[in-house]
């Protein structure tokens, strides 16, 4: 009697694409001042960790406020080239600049810019992991066919959490799942060796 088939194995990740307002740095709305740039506590280590595996970074952002005449492209990049300063180069940042409701292919959640990052930095999208803080990045991760690990922030709302099909409390936990390094989830507390029959 034959078993369920099993899944082929995932293939193996080669590049860690992240949000950027909530998930590396604290979310300023439309924000164009680099002086307004604050990281998010543990972003640095985490970043570290993932580079020292070998994995290539990039982020995926949805700027709308270019869109909508809030800010320009070249006070965004800005934004970006303060980010670079404090947590390092990230690779490639791939922006959509639509404003919402456009109807544009790249702004999360469509899969556009997971699908332009994979492709910039020489990988496939399913030998990519997208870390974010909302159900956005998610569906965006699984449109395009990589993996998500959300990183709930105070305004993820509770059936995107529900709905993610990996969760990490912080970056660092993140980068665990990613890794493989986290901790296997507690079940039985009964010791793993026991007597008797």
């Amino acid at each position: 009697m034959t078993g369920t088939p099993t899944a082929p194995p995932a293939p193996p990740l080669r590049a860690v694409l992240f949000d950027r307002d909530g998930t590396l740095v604290h979310d300023v709305p439309h924000n164009g001042d680099p002086e307004r740039v604050r990281v998010v506590e543990g972003a640095a280590a985490a970043l570290a960790r993932v580079r020292d595996a070998g994995l290539a970074t990039a982020v995926v952002t949805n700027q709308g406020g270019i869109g909508l005449g809030l800010l320009t492209r070249a006070q965004v990049d800005a934004v970006h080239a303060r980010v670079d300063v404090l947590l390092g180069p990230l690779g490639p940042w791939l922006v959509c600049p639509h404003a919402p409701g456009a109807g544009c292919g790249c702004r999360k959640p469509a899969p556009g810019l997971v699908l332009q990052a994979a492709a910039a930095l020489g990988v496939r999208p399913e030998e990519c992991a997208v870390v974010g803080d909302i159900g956005a990045d998610v569906e965006a991760a699984l449109a395009a066919g990589a993996r998500p690990v959300l990183v709930p922030t105070p305004v993820t709302r509770a059936e995107e959490v529900e709905a993610a099909p990996a969760v990490a409390g912080d970056l660092a936990g993140a980068v665990d799942l990613l890794l493989g390094t986290a901790p296997p989830p507690a079940r039985d507390p009964v010791p793993a060796t026991r007597g008797g029959a």
